[in-house]
């Protein structure tokens, strides 16, 4: 029977999934791009490729056998971000968890491990396949050895076989050595021979087959700088062809034999991926919906309601409006559970939306109710005419609160937590994605049953929990009402102009079929312009642009790439212009245009999702329409007011972060300066570059208000050197300048941390935890990462914690002035209204004062407001 061999290069598939993803993290904090995108890959391969035996290889660290040859090889390489690095013990983690092996060996290169295994896999009847990401490892292609090499980004693959590679680089497996010892390979510090690049290389190894030969007739070669290069770099191209050539015959402590691979787990992958947060891979986990701690589960009594009764109810019950779709704008309930200190009601959904009774019961203020989710009961409700009042419990939020890190809070989650192991999972009970159904009556009914006695038990001890860690004030005076707050917004949604958005699309689409021509007309030619094999040549042979960057296939088009030749030649500006216009047009125009419902879009605020207390938003994320572009900014022209003769209006808070860093740290020439009304980034660049106001140009207050904002954020010297463009070593010293600047500061994340390492947590203003475990970590980046997360936790939260308050203070207000104007949404540090005309003069005066006076600190806030026909207008 035939065998198959997975061999997976770690190091190359992680630098690959980090730099394709944004980078992302979980509610810890925890980096998690390259995890998640080598994830990916690895469940691809597991599901497409089922192994019978496999490995992953790691390179062991920077020095080789082959610095002896040479010392400079991989010379001239970025040192590892440390975002990235962190990552790797995450990798080799979710590798455990898999049951997948994995391997390293001093002195050698996950290459060469690879190649031995290779090589002992020709004995027997081996089928191997191996996947990297970069094209170093094609040497081993064989008739039993496919090489998959990732194409684009993370998702796209191709499979080198001999006549693959015959077809599409007209060369022969053995021949990859002789290409790499010609042309040199910058990525390893390969030198190869100079003016020898990959279509020359190909031309005289399709000739001569191998540099020997190509040596041995290097009299018959034409073209004498051609010729000059070759003979003076003899001993680079030989040396390049030994550092390129992997040792197959490494002494590594393993064989084929031992890598056997039986499948993994689910339960131990199911924990690891709640950890890391990855819901999405959650889906696809083939076996994850048969964990399960629960116990088998005893009977549980209940009455199932034909018609609602007054004396159902004591004034206090725990209820659950059952949906099985995530976004309950849209979902059908499909009944609801009721319990309480005397009965527990299984209510099917017809008998409750058609009951007075019931609508009397929910809307009545004075009857408390303990619900899961507050915000999705309230929207959910309303949609059926019931507008829920008398919520005084939410399992999700307390339960949140408590511990923002966890990142599964549904229900029988937070009870396993809290040793209440009574219901079981919902994908238990209904299955999931398309095979997700209500299961017939008894065990439906009894899943909501359990789901609502576990809120009612667990209310007075999730309630203490909160006391214990003064907690109890954040959630009922600030979390709870908001939750309300949000529910009106979210149902009420943001009007929006739909032929305003038709129209822009149309003109987005004339306008890039514009810069298209524009774009051919200084090409010369026509060609796919989202095609980067097509566009490098262009750019680079035929406008001879100069080379910032080489894949392995060709030449890189990136943006950061096109970014460094922006001034170069006028074809660049408009290439950048045209792929920012054309995500503009298809995930913001398209995209907004399918989530429009009556003329209305109906955000959902995630309010118990991020670890700094921030709110989110999603189907759409509002929060994310490009402003930097002016076509972007114009989007907002399409949310209008839902009325004639109103309008919106929008007020945002004036660097809040900087404020409250200000606050916290307590620096005096950052509270002289905002105390002062000085502009906080040329004051920065005042003193970062040692100049007069006078002095400061537009550059140096970009990159001051760039160490600014990068402080508040932790960011790391690769972090402000991405933003800014500049080497690591000069964003490094802008952060060491500033912290000079301002001591102050300094002294508060040093001391922060030391808290963080006692406490195990830091908290925000209003006391919102977060905890930190990695914090006394042995291993070096994920402590450092926590040291990080701790210096900007209680500034971010912080702020989160002062505009969720204004939300309340301002919806109080409105209601207090008997104003008609309604809040509509929060995006980032701004609020936004609609409102009649007549009551313009009172928000004026209402607004910025409820917002600058929620709390008092140190500094003054500041809220800059405006209003108008539209959002755009509102500026």
């Amino acid at each position: 029977m035939s065998k198959k061999l997975v061999l997976i290069d770690g190091n190359s598939l992680i630098y690959r999934a980090f730099f394709a993803l944004p980078l992302l993290n979980n509610d810890k904090g925890v980096y998690t791009n390259a995890v998640y995108g080598f994830t990916t890959i690895l469940m691809r391969i597991l599901k497409e490729e089922k192994p019978t035996h496999m490995l992953v290889a790691f390179d062991a660290g920077k020095t080789t056998f082959r610095h002896e040859t040479y010392k400079e090889y991989k010379g001239g390489r970025e040192k590892t971000p440390p975002e990235l690095s962190e990552q790797f013990p995450l990798v080799k983690e979710l590798l455990d968890a898999f049951n997948v092996p994995h391997y390293q060996l001093d002195q050698y290169e996950a290459d060469d491990i690879i190649g031995t295994l290779t090589q002992s896999a020709k004995e027997g009847d081996w089928k191997v396949k191996v996947i990297s990401g970069d094209q170093d490892l094609l040497q081993l292609v064989s008739s039993t050895v496919t090489v998959d090499v990732t194409k684009k980004g993370i998702s796209e693959v191709e499979s080198y076989t001999p006549t693959f590679m015959q077809e599409k680089m007209e060369l022969s497996p053995e021949q990859i050595v002789d290409l790499k010892a010609l042309m040199g390979d910058s990525s390893d510090n390969i030198p190869g021979v100079p003016g020898v690049g990959i279509k020359t290389a190909t031309k005289l190894l399709k000739q001569y087959k191998t540099i020997e030969t190509v040596y041995a007739h290097l009299d018959d070669i034409s073209g004498k700088k051609l010729k000059e290069n070759l003979t003076a770099y003899k001993d680079d191209a030989f040396m390049s062809k030994q550092l390129a050539t992997i040792d197959c015959q490494s002494p590594i402590k393993l064989s084929v034999h031992d890598i056997e691979y039986n499948g993994y787990k689910s339960n131990e992958v199911f924990t690891m991926f709640k950890e890391l947060g990855f819901q999405s891979l959650l889906e696809k986990m083939d076996g994850g919906e048969d964990v399960d701690t629960t116990e088998k589960l005893e009977p549980i009594d209940y009455v199932t309601v034909e018609e609602i009764t007054s004396d159902m109810f004591t004034g206090n019950e725990a209820i659950i409006i059952e949906m099985l779709e995530e976004n309950y704008h849209q979902a059908a309930i499909e009944a609801i559970a009721i319990v309480n200190e005397n009965n527990k009601y299984f209510i099917p959904t017809n008998v409750a939306l058609e009951s007075p009774v019931f609508k009397e019961w929910a809307e009545d203020a004075e009857k408390k109710k303990y619900v899961y989710d507050a915000k999705g009961t309230v929207v959910s409700l309303l949609k059926r005419g019931i507008h829920i009042k008398g919520i005084i419990f939410d399992l999700l939020l307390a339960s949140y609160l408590i511990n923002p890190a966890e990142n599964n809070q549904d229900i029988p989650s937070i009870g396993q937590r809290m040793g209440f192991n009574e219901v079981q999972y919902d994908e238990k009970v209904y299955g999931k994605g398309a095979k997700m159904k209500v299961p017939e009556q008894t065990i439906f009914a009894e899943h909501l049953i359990r789901k609502a006695n576990t809120i009612f038990r667990l209310k007075r001890e999730v309630e203490e929990k909160l006391r214990e860690n003064e907690q109890y004030k954040l959630y009922k005076e600030l979390e709870m009402p908001l939750a309300l707050i949000l529910g009106e917004m979210e149902y009420e949604g943001i009007q929006v102009d739909e032929a305003r958005l038709e129209a822009m699309g149309h003109e987005l689409k004339d306008r890039l079929k514009k810069i298209e021509n524009k774009v051919f007309e200084l090409a010369g030619e026509s060609f796919n312009l989202n095609s980067p094999k097509q566009l490098g040549p262009i750019l680079f042979e035929k406008l001879e642009l100069p080379v910032i960057k080489k894949t392995k296939t060709g030449y890189s088009t990136a943006a950061d790439v096109l970014e460094k030749l922006e001034g170069k030649h006028e074809i660049i500006s408009q290439i950048l212009l045209y792929r920012q216009l054309g995500k503009l047009q298809s995930t913001y125009i398209e995209g907004l245009l399918k989530v429009v419902d009556d003329s209305k879009i109906h955000t959902r605020f995630n309010q118990a999702l991020t670890q700094t207390g921030r709110l989110s938003s999603i189907e759409p994320n509002l929060q994310n329409i490009p402003i930097r572009l002016e076509e972007g900014r114009k989007i907002r022209q399409a949310f209008i007011p839902s009325k004639e003769d109103w309008v919106i209006f929008a007020a945002d808070y004036s660097q809040i972060e900087l404020r409250v860093l200000a606050d916290i740290a307590k620096d005096e020439k950052l509270v002289a300066a905002f105390k002062n009304n000085l502009d906080i980034h040329t004051q920065t660049a005042m003193d970062v570059f040692h100049v007069e106001k006078n002095e400061v140009d537009s550059n140096m207050r970009r990159q001051a208000k760039a160490v600014n904002f990068g402080i508040v954020y932790g960011i790391s010297d690769y972090g402000l050197s991405q933003n800014l463009g500049i080497t690591r070593k000069e964003a490094k010293s802008f952060i060491d300048r500033y912290f000079a600047s301002y001591p102050d500061v300094k002294t508060y994340m040093d001391e922060i941390v030391q808290e963080a390492k006692h406490n195990g947590y830091v908290t925000t203003l209003m006391n919102r935890r977060r905890y930190l475990p990695e914090i006394t970590s042995r291993n070096f980046n994920q402590r450092s990462f926590a040291e990080r997360t701790a210096m900007n936790t209680p500034i971010q939260g912080s702020a989160a914690d002062i505009i969720k308050k204004a939300m309340i203070d301002l919806h109080s207000k409105l209601k207090d002035e008997k104003l008609q104007a309604k809040l509509l949404l929060q995006v980032h540090d701004e609020l936004i209204l609609e409102a009649p005309k007549e009551e313009i003069e009172k928000l004026k005066q209402i607004v910025p004062d409820m917002m600058e006076q929620t709390v008092q600190l140190t500094v003054p806030l500041k809220v800059d407001y405006a209003y108008g026909d539209s959002w755009f207008d509102a500026k």
